[in-house]
């Protein structure tokens, strides 16, 4: 049975407040659509977890530094509503702007430290746009939990920070990447590859877990990086913004990893940025 879609603030609060009064929790699955298997994952989750479950989908405009990006950014809102008919998610929440960002919206939220690295170089303001949807979000719904994908790793940390340090009720979960078959972190965005671009993006990861091998035999990472973008080019990537390895809680630069570690890329292929990360074992 497909989900109720809910489009005001007004509506989705007279659900919640009905949920609560019950004693019920709430999960949250906050998403731009286009939703994939790691989407569908997400709430799954939610639903082992939480007694009812909300899936929002809103195209975020505030995350977008490339207004291309943001105009390509596929938008299937019926389609995902068949794929979350099957998981029993008790309401669909799709905002119109003007429910997010009303007339007079002057407030930014913005987290500093995490957010000045990686993603935060090579996407200005991006993050500032993440930490302030996702805190209306989680207010808006009332969510005891959000559930989120480890592929945005940084994004994570960000917003797991962002409610503790404005003490938002709710608890922030990462799950798992879900992975294609060929090792590819999915995304929205792999819909905009060839065929032959997601042969080629799908080196990524298999380049990425050579890496964590030779760190685990005892290797330094810079050789290793150096060694890792010369692959990625040669397998067809272009504009190979980072490849670190960083504290997996402070994201702090590495160049071995002597603490919890992961190591995290960002790459373009046939004109679509990617990303993907992994743990990395301490040695």
């Amino acid at each position: 049975m497909t989900a109720p879609i809910l489009r005001s603030l007004a509506e989705l609060r007279d659900l919640t407040a009905t949920w609560k009064r019950a004693g019920e929790s709430i999960g949250v699955v906050p998403t731009m659509g286009a939703l994939h298997a790691g989407h569908l994952s997400l709430a799954q989750a939610a639903r082992v977890g939480c007694d009812r479950v909300i899936v929002t989908i809103f195209v975020n405009p505030k995350q977008f530094n490339n207004p291309e990006d943001l105009e390509n950014y596929p938008r299937t809102e019926h389609e995902d509503a068949e794929k979350l008919a099957p998981l029993g998610i008790d309401a669909i929440y799709v905002p119109g702007p003007d429910e997010v960002y009303p007339s007079g919206f002057a407030t930014n939220v913005s987290v500093s430290g995490l957010t000045d690295v990686m993603e935060g170089e090579f996407r200005p303001g991006h993050f500032d746009g993440v930490a302030t949807v996702v805190a209306k979000l989680f207010l808006q719904t009332s969510a005891d939990r959000a559930y989120f994908g480890q592929k945005d790793y940084q994004q994570l940390m960000l917003v797991t920070r962002m409610a503790r340090d404005l003490d938002i009720p709710t608890e922030v979960i990462g799950c798992p990447t879900v992975r294609e078959p060929s090792g590819l972190a999915m995304s929205s965005r792999n819909l905009r590859l060839s065929d032959e671009g997601l042969t080629k993006a799908a080196q990524l990861n298999p380049i990425m877990q050579d890496v964590a091998q030779a760190l685990a035999q005892g290797a330094s990472f810079a050789p290793l990086a150096k060694q890792a973008r010369d692959r990625l080019e040669q397998a067809g990537f272009t504009g190979i913004e980072y490849f670190d390895l960083r504290c997996a809680t402070s994201l702090e630069a590495l160049d071995t990893p002597t603490r919890r570690a992961r190591m995290l890329a960002a790459a373009w292929m046939e004109g679509v940025r990617l990303i993907d990360n992994i743990e990395v074992p301490m040695v």
